[in-house]
């Protein structure tokens, strides 16, 4: 078996040099790797989604460690803030961005089911610290972690001993400052995006993946075309793609990316149909750098980015819990409702409140103007 990587590069249009952001930058062997990468994951996403039996690559280091999916909206805990999260509940704009918001700062499904289990429905309606808290107090005294690994969380410093009790305290600040109107009220994806940059413990980049995340809600429009924020992987990576001269134009070098995506599949012979015919949005590209990151490591050690690493950390173990592909009604990629999951029970279950299809002969999906509120 042979890695993604090798000398056989087919030459760029007009040479091996490329001009973005005014600047002329000459491709390493890692910028291929990165569009041979892509090409490689989605195969295994498809086929791991039509069912088919493993092996599903004969890359040995896409075979041994773990790799999230091209399409963020496609990974597993994305999937589930969009089936279980965004479009299962009270849908009014403020429950959703309550939910999304509680979601996503610990970022992870069990502390979702642990709150769903021992409250029933999350609402902001019904929300109440001292509920959440113990909760998640007494999660955290039983050895359990509440935050995924995912993502630093620095911890706010609003008055609280504990992270957990502080990022509730966040979570209340927001809502009380009407965060979700102001963030819904935006002109731009990148108004919107310092909107929430504003508060505390929320850098550049975290406040990129929540406007991300509450942009796959029907409450939101914007494009993921429109604005992109690298984070310190892609920044590494675009380092090993296009050398030192590309500090400082990193988001316009993903920008690049995006909109050469079906030139360079093509040079390079490489099927890739992208999402049930999406393509690649700037998010999307901007992930895909932080995995090649990961890849670069092994599959090319020569190349130096700018953080020093040289292994790839996540071996990969098998999840054997069935994949559901569901997207945002919006992207016109699916129909039907929402798969329910069936882990989220509690005392009286009767099923949440669920986003239902426009029914009717001519009916059509809720696209509101930027601003307007969904609450169907």
């Amino acid at each position: 078996m042979t890695a993604l990587a090798g000398d056989d590069l087919a030459p760029l249009p007009g040479g091996r040099a490329v001009t973005i952001a005014g600047r002329d930058l000459r491709p390493t062997a890692v910028f291929d790797t990165y569009w041979r990468f892509a090409a490689a994951r989605q195969q295994v996403y498809e086929a791991r989604l039509a069912g088919e039996a493993p092996p599903w690559t004969a890359d040995p280091i896409l075979a041994a460690h773990r790799f999230t999916n091209c399409y963020r909206a496609s990974d597993r805990v994305s999937q589930f803030l969009i089936t279980q999260v965004c479009y299962r509940g009270g849908q009014s704009w403020d429950e959703v961005f309550f939910r999304t918001l509680l979601f996503k700062i610990f970022n992870r499904v069990s502390t979702w089911r642990l709150l769903t289990r021992d409250l029933g429905p999350v609402t902001w309606d019904g929300y109440g610290f001292a509920a959440y808290d113990k909760i998640l107090d007494d999660r955290l005294a039983a050895g359990e972690r509440l935050y995924s690994a995912a993502y630093i969380m620095p911890p706010p410093r609003l008055g609280e001993a504990r992270k957990h009790s502080n990022h509730l305290r966040l979570i209340e600040l927001m809502m009380r400052d009407r965060a979700a109107d102001k963030v819904a009220d935006a002109p731009s994806m990148r108004a919107a995006f310092t909107v929430l940059a504003s508060y505390p413990g929320i850098g550049a980049f975290l406040a990129y993946q929540y406007l991300i995340d509450l942009n796959y809600a029907a409450g939101l429009g914007f494009s993921e075309m429109e604005f992109v924020v690298p984070g310190p992987g892609a920044r590494d990576v675009i380092r090993k793609c296009f050398g030192p001269g590309a500090w400082g134009i990193e988001a316009e070098v993903i920008r690049y990316m995006a909109d050469t995506q079906a030139e360079q599949f093509a040079r390079l012979g490489l099927a890739f149909a992208g999402l049930r015919g999406r393509p690649l949005q700037l998010i999307d590209c901007q992930n895909l750098f932080c995995e090649v990151d990961k890849y670069a490591r092994a599959a090319h050690p020569e190349v130096a980015g700018i953080s020093g690493r040289t292994r790839i950390k996540q071996a990969y173990r098998r999840d054997t819990a069935p994949l559901t592909a569901w997207f945002p009604p919006k992207w016109g990629l699916n129909g039907g409702e929402p798969p329910a999951d069936p882990d989220l029970r509690y005392p009286g279950f009767a099923g949440p409140a669920v986003w239902r299809r426009p029914a009717g002969p001519g009916a059509s999906l809720p696209r509101p103007a930027q601003g307007a509120l969904f609450d169907g």
